[in-house]
Parts: structure tokens; C-alpha cells; sequence
């Protein structure tokens, strides 16, 4: 049994609810009220704080757990409430406006002083209290939390017509206010500090020539801690697919958004940075795939013949009778590397020529060179 439904109430949904029926609950009124697509109803920016704020508390399995025994006034002040007072006054029933009405000198803090919130001081006294983060900043930290797979990050804003989604950038979120103010809506009851940035944790990933030719899904395993409805720490194994594009480049990065271990401003991103293998018969260079033949110096001089093979196995016939130079090279289009961004289409097989010297001549071999030559 809890104390209120309010919060509840703000989504539609029962105070038995789960995690995912509150997210699910959360993006179907967001997506509903979000002032970009109401510009033409004021009220709609008070529909989306109001449900951007139940969420807030209502994801949170601490914050949560707290509401459900004690109701919004006691999150709200750090402690009991005094008697007499109501927090709703003036509010309709809704979500309190400011909170400036709060006397916050008075009440004492949570019980047995054993529970610590990352809250915030809401200004009129030494009590902690907790308040709300801008709605925008709510919803952001949902989006990216509920991210998909991307590569470079090239994923576009999430209204087409430029409104409310912020774009991330470097692991850290721009936040543009749609609301009148112009920045958060709370600002009159004390500064907030900024919601953390969410990590971005990066891990190898190498890959044979062969694999980042042909193209691979390769599974990953992975660890992550997070946080179950009752608020306890847990450590679960999740497998990821990671796909491999062929021609994908050394460097590369693939993006998983909010896989990684939950933290206070939202859940870990990972990246997969792709990186080489070294190969015996290849060095890769760009598109173009590079082989190097050795040649003694009488192979250089009078003719040599090798049969090549290529990445995707063919067999080249290459052979010179005349004189091959240090330094020489023959290319082959089109038997080089995938090019990610036109399929169909590879780079160059090039065949470089390593003319490998003497170290010692006799004095007979001397002459009879430069009588030769």
C-alpha cells in the first residue's frame, strides 16, 4: 500500500507498476505534451513537467521507494512534514509549482539519519530537500537512456523540426529550454546543481583483415551493474552483437547508448574502437591493400616469376624478365579493400618489389661485375 498516487496518477498508471510500464508511460505522455509539438497550447508545457517530474521520482528505485512510504512532501523537504501544512496549496492537486511556499527551516531529516539522497538544497533553510530538474533536461537523459546502436554517432535530433530533443556530443548533453523563462522553470527556489554527465567507457576490439574484408557480427559479452525496484545494487551479463561493416576502418567507432553500468545521470555508453591485426601477407593503407615480394639481386637482374594471392583468394601470375628496381611497385584495381561508403567498390592491390642486396663481394665477383655492367 502506498501513501499517495499522485505521481502515479500524472503517468496513468498503477502504483504496482513496473519499470517498463513507467518508461513506456513516460515517453507515450512526453511524447504527447512536449511543447514542440503544442506550440499552439500553452498548457502543454505544464502537462510535460508535470509528467517529466513523476518520472523522475518514479524511475528512480530510491527515490521511488520513498514516495510509496512517505509521500511526495517528506521527498520533497528531506524529512517529516509539519503538521498542518499542505504542500498542494494553490496547486489544483498538481505537481507543486516552485515549492518558494516551503518553510524549509522546520522538520527534521530522514530517519535515523541512515538514508543519503544525492539532493540538492532548495533554498530556505539547512534541511536537504530534493527538487526537480528542468524537463528538458528530463527527457534528454530518457532518450539517450533508451538509445539505440549507432555508428559515429551520426543519429539526427529527435524532432525534425528542431525542438526539444538535445543533441549529445562528446558524452556530454546541451540542454535548450522551450519554456518561457528561457532556462529552468524552478529557478526561483535556489540554483540546482547540473544532473552528472554520463560516462562513455571505450574497449578494443580487434579484428583480422579477413573479418573487417568480408564484414562480421561479432558477440560481445559484457558486465553491468545496475539498480532493481527495491534499489540494490546488481551485477547482470548482457551479450552484445556487434556489426562489423566490411571495409570498416582502423579507429572506427561503434556506439552502444545506455548498455553500460547505471550511474546518477543516467546508464554508461560503450564504444568498440576498432583496431587491426597485424596480418603476415598484408599491411592495409587506407583502401588499398599492400604485399611486398623480396628479390635477390640476380632475380632482380635477369627475371623472376611468383604466383600472389589476394585477400578474397585469388591467385596473381606475376613475373618480370627484365630488371626490377628497389622501390618498384605494380597495382591492381579493384582487389584492395571494401570501401565502406560506396559498396561495390574496393580499393587497390599493390605489389611492392624489395630488392635484397649482398652484404660481401669477392674481388673476383667485383670484377666480373663491372665487366657485366
Amino acid at each position: 500500500m502506498v501513501k499517495e498516487t499522485k505521481l502515479y496518477d500524472q503517468l496513468s498508471i498503477k502504483p504496482d507498476a513496473n519499470q517498463d510500464e513507467i518508461k513506456k508511460a513516460y515517453r507515450k505522455a512526453a511524447l504527447k505534451w512536449h511543447p514542440d509539438k503544442n506550440k499552439d497550447n500553452p498548457a502543454a508545457a505544464e502537462k510535460f513537467k508535470e509528467c517529466s517530474q513523476a518520472y523522475e521520482i518514479l524511475s528512480d528505485p530510491e527515490k521511488r521507494k520513498t514516495y510509496d512510504q512517505f509521500g511526495l512532501e517528506f521527498l520533497l523537504r528531506g524529512g517529516a512534514a509539519p503538521p498542518g501544512e499542505n504542500p498542494f496549496a494553490g496547486a489544483a492537486g498538481g505537481m507543486p509549482g516552485g515549492f518558494q511556499g516551503f518553510d524549509f527551516g522546520a522538520g527534521g531529516g530522514m530517519p535515523g539519519g541512515a538514508r543519503t539522497f544525492h539532493f540538492t538544497t532548495s533554498g530556505g533553510g539547512p534541511n536537504p530537500s530534493f527538487s526537480f530538474s528542468n524537463p528538458e533536461s528530463i527527457f534528454a537523459e530518457f532518450m539517450r537512456g533508451t538509445g539505440g546502436l549507432g555508428v559515429d554517432d551520426d543519429d539526427g535530433p529527435f524532432f525534425p523540426r528542431g525542438g526539444g530533443m538535445p543533441r549529445a556530443s562528446g558524452g556530454r548533453t546541451r540542454m535548450r529550454s522551450n519554456f518561457p523563462s528561457g532556462g529552468d522553470p524552478f529557478a526561483s527556489s535556489g540554483a540546482r546543481e547540473a544532473t552528472p554527465d554520463v560516462t562513455t567507457v571505450e574497449r578494443a576490439l580487434p579484428l583480422s583483415l579477413e573479418e573487417l574484408f568480408s564484414g562480421v557480427t561479432k558477440k560481445m559479452k559484457i558486465k553491468r551493474k545496475t539498480f532493481d525496484e527495491t534499489g540494490k545494487r546488481t551485477t547482470t551479463d548482457q551479450v552484445l552483437e556487434v556489426p562489423i561493416k566490411p571495409g570498416l576502418k582502423k579507429g572506427s567507432k561503434i556506439k552502444f547508448k545506455g548498455v553500460g553500468d547505471q550511474e546518477e545521470g543516467g546508464k554508461q555508453d560503450l564504444h568498440f574502437i576498432v583496431e587491426e591485426k597485424p596480418h603476415p601477407l598484408y599491411v592495409r593503407d587506407g583502401d588499398d591493400l599492400i604485399h611486398t615480394v623480396d628479390l635477390d639481386l640476380k632475380e632482380a637482374l635477369t627475371g623472376w616469376r611468383r604466383t600472389v594471392p589476394t585477400i578474397d583468394g585469388k591467385q596473381l601470375n606475376v613475373e618480370k624478365s627484365g630488371p626490377t628496381g628497389p622501390g618498384m611497385s605494380d597495382s591492381y584495381p579493384g582487389l584492395g579493400m571494401p570501401i565502406s561508403k560506396k559498396p561495390g567498390e574496393r580499393g587497390n592491390f599493390i605489389i611492392k618489389y624489395n630488392v635484397k642486396f649482398p652484404t660481401s663481394l669477392t674481388a673476383n665477383q667485383k670484377q666480373q661485375l663491372k665487366e657485366i655492367l
